[in-house]
C-alpha cells in the first residue's frame, strides 16, 4: 500500500511525514512555492521534540504519478479545492483506488462518490500548522491526533482497517468506524468557529455567545434534517487522555485552518463547507441561520480581499448577525 497525500499542508504534511517516518511509502502532492521547497529541500517537520527534514517524494500534479492499484489517495486539501482535485485525479487515470477524505466538513465524500466507487471518510483532530513553504508544525507531544475512518456512506472493510492500523502505527489514534460520519458532523460543530477566528483573531473569548448561536443553529438544522451527530459526551469520551499539546521552539501556536488561510493570503477560505453547510441545511429545512450565514459571508469577503485575520470585533459581528435577513 502506498499513500498519496493530496494537499501536503498542515494536516497532509503532518500525516505524510509521520507515515514516512513509520516506514510507509508516501508521495506528497503540493502546489507553488510549497511544492518547490518539498522537491528541492524535503519536508521540514517541527514538533515539541525538535526539527527534522524528510526526503519524501513530491509532485505538483496527479498526472506525474505512476499510479498503482494499491494506492490510497488521501485528500487533505480544503473543501473549496476538492472538485478540482477530483477532476485531476480522473484525468490522471485514477479509477478504483481508495479515495480517503481526510478533511473538515461533510460535503467532500458525496462529491468524491460521484466519480469514485471506493470512498472513505476520516474525521480530523490533528493540531498542526502550515504557514511557511516546505514546513509544517505538529503541536503534540505524544499522540499525534485522532483520525477515525470508515467507508462512505457507512461500513468498514479490509482497506480501511489496514489504513487505520498504519496511521495508528505512525503515532496517531485511528479506529475503523462504520458510522464515521456522525463524528464528522460533530467535528463540524467545532469548525464553525474557524470563520470567527478569521474575522476577529485567535482569541474569541469575548464572542462565546456567537459561537453558541452558530452551534445552536447547526443542531437545529441537524434535528430538522434527521442527521445523526455524535454527542459532546461521545466526543469527550473518545478524546479523553489522547492529545497532549506541547511548545515548539520559536513558534507560538496560532489559529486554525481558516486563520492560516488568511495569514498565507491564499485568496480562498473553507467557510462555504463549514458555516455554509449549516446555511444550506437551514435553507433546505426552513431553519433560521443568521450567525452562520453572516460568518460565511464575512470570511469569504476577507479571503477575497487578501485581508489578515482580525479585521472585525465581536460587537460588529453581533450587529451584522442581528441585521441578517431571516
Amino acid at each position: 500500500m502506498r499513500y498519496i497525500i493530496y494537499g501536503a499542508g498542515g494536516i497532509g504534511g503532518t500525516l505524510g511525514a509521520r507515515l514516512h517516518q513509520s516506514g510507509q511509502k508516501v508521495v506528497l502532492i503540493a502546489r507553488g512555492a510549497h511544492f518547490e521547497a518539498l522537491r528541492d529541500l524535503g519536508l521540514t517537520l517541527k514538533d515539541p521534540h525538535g526539527t527534522v527534514t524528510l526526503p519524501i517524494p513530491a509532485v505538483d500534479h496527479p498526472g506525474d504519478i505512476d499510479w498503482r492499484g494499491d494506492d490510497v489517495v488521501v485528500l487533505t486539501m480544503k473543501g473549496q479545492d476538492t472538485h478540482g482535485a477530483l477532476t485531476d485525479l480522473l484525468a490522471a487515470g485514477v479509477r478504483h483506488q481508495a479515495v480517503l477524505c481526510c478533511q473538515n466538513g461533510v460535503a467532500n465524500e458525496a462529491l468524491a462518490l460521484r466519480s469514485f466507487a471506493n470512498v472513505y471518510a476520516m474525521v480530523v483532530y490533528v493540531p498542526s500548522t502550515h504557514l511557511t513553504a516546505g514546513e509544517v508544525l505538529h503541536h503534540t507531544i505524544d499522540c499525534g491526533g485522532v483520525l477515525d475512518a470508515g467507508r462512505y456512506p457507512r461500513g468498514t472493510d479490509a482497506v480501511i482497517e489496514t489504513v487505520c492500523a498504519d496511521i495508528t502505527a505512525a503515532g496517531f489514534s485511528s479506529n475503523p468506524d462504520p458510522e464515521v460520519m456522525r463524528w464528522k458532523y460533530a467535528k463540524l460543530l467545532m469548525n464553525l468557529g474557524n470563520s470567527l477566528q478569521a474575522a476577529i483573531g485567535v482569541d474569541t473569548s469575548d464572542a462565546s455567545d456567537i459561537v453558541r448561536q452558530m452551534r445552536d443553529e447547526a443542531l437545529a438544522c441537524y434535528a430538522a434534517a434527521g442527521i445523526n451527530c455524535a454527542t459532546g459526551a461521545d466526543v469527550k469520551a473518545r478524546h479523553a487522555g489522547m492529545v497532549q499539546m506541547g511548545q515548539i521552539e520559536n513558534h507560538e501556536r496560532g489559529g486554525g485552518s481558516s486563520w492560516q488561510s488568511l495569514l498565507r493570503g491564499t485568496g480562498s477560505i473553507e467557510a462555504d463547507f463549514l458555516n455554509g453547510e449549516i446555511a444550506w441545511l437551514g435553507r433546505m429545512h426552513d431553519v433560521p441561520i443568521p450567525a452562520n450565514a453572516t460568518l460565511q459571508r464575512v470570511a469569504n469577503e476577507l479571503a477575497r480581499a487578501h485581508a489578515e485575520p482580525g479585521r472585525y470585533n465581536a460587537d460588529e459581528l453581533r450587529r451584522m448577525i442581528a441585521a441578517e435577513p431571516a
